[in-house]
């Protein structure tokens, strides 16, 4: 198992839980969180053992955007130091689906495993556009969001330009971009931005319902196509996701956990996927 300085990664269950682990600064990013949060999210992917992976923030806080410190020495070195400070774990041989999403989280959209981001604090910058990465986000009622790059001198960084107006379409989204004011999980959710918010005290215990729910009654190959489905269809006609449905639900049809799922419900249990 890896052993990481600025995460905590353990997985029980089928549930791979990957916690933010800078409570001292709210679990600011910096670029060995970076890698290692692409390094585990890449293991979960490989693993069979891991149906579902969580991310979430160690304290009260789930990410308060970008490091100052490491914020200050690219301003010093005038960006030099920009892109040179993050390794490439890509592997050689990149799927079709990750090539279509290059940068530092379209890996997330390439695992084939379900990524729930589950929001237990302030969540800011850097560490808003990793949840708009997850497949499912749900955060504390109260938790406090902000894009925050233009009050940095920033631009829309890593993606969530592109990815923003889709979750919230575009007045929203530059709304909250130009603006970069605060807004709690409560409006995360009337915005579409969230899947539910909750009270904080109930947050984890309905992630981890959720997260059980994925990793024991459905199929994780239906799980791993649809999601892929869904990123695919972005670059797609209705024609062409509609070929690739008819294609795919041709295959299914001749797997276990097909005949599984059937079995399991004409007999009345729960399935026992293998994701075969």
């Amino acid at each position: 198992m890896a052993v990481y300085k600025e995460i905590l990664a353990d997985t029980q269950d089928g549930v791979l839980a990957i916690t933010l682990n800078r409570p001292e600064r709210l679990n600011a990013w910096t670029a060995i969180m970076q890698t290692e949060v692409e390094t585990a999210i890449r293991a979960g992917g490989a693993d069979e053992a891991v149906r579902c992976i969580v991310i979430t923030g160690a304290g009260r806080g789930f990410c308060a955007g970008a490091d100052m410190n490491g914020l200050q020495s690219i301003q010093a070195s005038a960006g030099d130091q920009y892109q040179a400070r993050i390794p490439d774990l890509k592997p050689k041989a990149v799927s079709p689906l990750e090539q279509k999403f290059p940068g530092r989280f379209g890996h997330m959209f390439a695992c084939p495993k379900p990524i729930i981001a589950a929001i237990n604090g302030p969540c800011a910058g850097i560490g808003l556009i990793l949840t708009l990465f997850a497949d499912l986000r749900y955060a504390a009622a109260e938790a406090k969001f902000t894009t925050a790059f233009a009050q940095r001198g920033l631009i829309a960084e890593h993606g969530i330009a592109w990815q923003l107006p889709r979750l919230v379409g575009e007045a929203n989204a530059l709304d909250l971009l130009f603006t970069a004011r605060k807004f709690d999980g409560a409006e995360a959710e009337r915005l579409g931005l969230v899947n539910r918010a909750l009270p904080g005290a109930e947050l984890m215990a309905h992630v981890g319902e959720v997260a059980a729910h994925l990793a024991t009654q459905v199929s994780p190959r239906s799980v791993a196509i649809m999601k892929r489905q869904i990123r695919e269809s972005y670059f797609q006609s209705y024609a062409a996701s509609l070929a690739t449905a008819d294609a795919e639900m041709e295959t299914s049809f001749a797997t276990h956990d097909f005949k599984e799922g059937v079995a399991s419900f004409v007999e009345r249990r729960s399935p026992a996927f293998s994701g075969k």
